[in-house]
């Protein structure tokens, strides 16, 4: 019993945790790209051909595309934000870019409007500036007040035809975030015809660690930093790989209970059998035998529980999956239920701890059997 609640605990709270963590990823990689190269000398821009034809060339890339930002002011009427405006390519403005999938309001094509650049702006920032689809706002580069404070003449302001409003459960994102096309953004932010770097889609995202390592031997990467969808939010990543193995550790205490019981159990079965273990031993029973007696018995226990334990944690799983038995409130969380996703390695990794630590309690008192001294065991039988 000790067993198969430990088991099927592990089973519940490692898919719940899976299931966050898969959500929490899905979200960010929809705006975020799998592999990001971002120059940190102007030198590197001299050398954009050599990175695209390398880029090109790898069968593991579904796109790429270059990006440029930098931070802006957009300013309607009396109202303003401080934001980080983004330029994106006109190939990254389709289906496969997340951000069309959170498009509420307008569309996400960044095509000009009457010559007039789009822009798509996060709901927080729409509301703030009381601005809706179709409205005009001014932006603001830093560089253009640099420049306007050393000329002793006013800003230059551009205007921007609001294509889109999205919504996104991430702050970062939805209040810091403004994106237009890159044309746009570079006229802007006043750098010309250059750009900040690459933003690469692969065709399996288990492969951008691997991209990375080869960008990094790559001839001039001493001129720019890459970076993987990990590598992005690297600290969020790691407090939720942190939490879960927290509870995959608190939980197996659970299961160490139940073999140390079995242990106990054991012990005082080799205790209470000695008579038995002495004629069979007289018998000619090997001490092989007698071992085995004690090792089937204790990994037999530890086999029911734990094929029991993993039945009750995936039948709960199921539940929640189709039937979603632990609802969420949709308005004070940004999910409706909670989410649950089942890793048949973690079903692998806790179904072979189970049958380590079993096995383990069992050996010592099949050992303890094999000391019995026959003699004074049946003397006087």
């Amino acid at each position: 019993m000790g067993i198969t609640i430990g088991v099927a605990a592990l089973v519940i709270v490692l898919s719940v945790f899976n299931g966050f963590g898969s959500l929490v990823q899905s979200i960010l990689i929809n705006f975020d790209p799998h592999v990001r190269i971002t120059f940190t000398s102007e030198k590197a821009f001299n050398h954009k051909n050599e990175i695209e034809n390398f880029l090109q060339n790898k069968k593991e890339v579904l796109s790429f595309a270059p990006f440029a930002e930098g931070r802006v002011i957009v300013l309607n009427r009396n109202h303003f934000e401080i934001l980080t405006l983004k330029g994106v390519s006109q190939k990254f403005s389709n289906a496969d870019w997340g951000l069309s999938t959170r498009i509420i309001s307008g569309r996400a094509k960044l095509t000009p409007h009457e010559s007039i650049p789009s822009i798509i702006l996060g709901l927080p920032v729409a509301l703030k500036l009381s601005v809706r689809v179709g409205d005009t706002v001014s932006v603001l580069s830093a560089a253009r007040i640099q420049q306007s404070a050393f000329a002793y003449s006013l800003p230059q302001q551009s205007k921007f035809y609001v294509a889109g409003i999205f919504d996104i459960n991430n702050k970062q994102y939805a209040s810091g975030y403004s994106y237009t096309l890159l044309s746009s953004a570079q006229k802007v932010l006043d750098i010309g015809q250059m750009f900040n770097g690459y933003e690469i889609r692969l065709t399996d995202i288990s492969l951008s660690e691997e991209l990375k390592k080869e960008l990094e031997k790559f001839p001039v990467a001493k001129f720019y930093k890459v970076n993987t969808w990990y590598d992005l939010h690297k600290n969020l990543y790691n407090v939720m790989l942190m939490e879960r193995w927290a509870a995959y550790l608190i939980l197996s205490l659970i299961i160490a209970v139940a073999t140390f019981n079995i242990l106990s159990s054991l012990t005082m079965s080799v205790l209470e059998k000695q008579k038995d273990i002495a004629v069979l031993r007289s018998m000619g029973l090997k001490n092989s035998g007698i071992k085995k007696i004690f090792m089937y018995q204790g990994i037999l226990i530890g086999f029911l529980g734990t094929i029991v334990g993993i039945l009750i944690g995936l039948i709960v799983c199921y539940i929640q999956i189709h039937y979603n038995i632990y609802p969420l409130d949709p308005t004070k969380y940004i999910i409706d239920s909670l989410p649950v996703q089942i890793r048949w390695t973690d079903v692998a990794v806790i179904s072979l701890m189970s049958f380590f630590l079993t096995w383990l309690a069992s050996l010592y008192p099949a050992r303890r059997a094999l000391k019995l001294n026959i003699i004074q065991a049946i003397k006087w039988e």
